[in-house]
């Protein structure tokens, strides 16, 4: 599989699908096969170094957990990448940007066939907490 490194950004407020292809962590990024690359709005992981970004909230949790669980939210493993990511392979998320988030990233809420919110979600395997920060204030009620 090779990863274009195209950047494809989507504005804030626009509804746009995403077909998962890889992840790297527990709260993203996941590449789609549409181009975006989508960082999980509402919740924060620790990094994949084991460590957590100074503002951040730190969930107890470890960054190898929190993706283990995300890709099992999106059909398990199909492979691994030598970049570190993991394949996956899943239904098409309908997503809702909330803009950039650093980088080559959107940050957004989607939702997945038979999940729901993929954030949700994401909180209720313990793995990550919830944040603010990129759509979190209205998550999960």
């Amino acid at each position: 599989m090779i990863l274009a490194s195209a950047i494809v950004q989507v504005v804030a407020g626009a509804a746009f699908t995403c077909t998962p292809i890889v992840v790297w962590g527990g709260d993203g990024p996941i590449w789609c096969a549409e181009g975006p690359k989508v960082r999980l709005g509402g919740i924060a992981a620790r990094e994949m170094d084991g460590t957590c970004r100074k503002g951040h909230p730190c969930p107890r949790a470890s960054a190898i957990a929190a993706r283990d669980a995300l890709v099992g939210l999106l059909g398990g493993p199909r492979g691994g990448l030598r970049t570190g990511h993991i394949a996956v392979k899943t239904p098409t998320m309908q997503c809702v940007s909330h803009g950039s988030a650093r980088g080559a990233r959107t940050a957004a809420l989607c939702a997945l066939p038979g999940v729901g919110d993929l954030s949700c979600a994401m909180v209720r395997t313990n793995t990550v907490v919830r944040w603010v920060r990129y759509g979190g204030a209205q998550l999960c009620r």
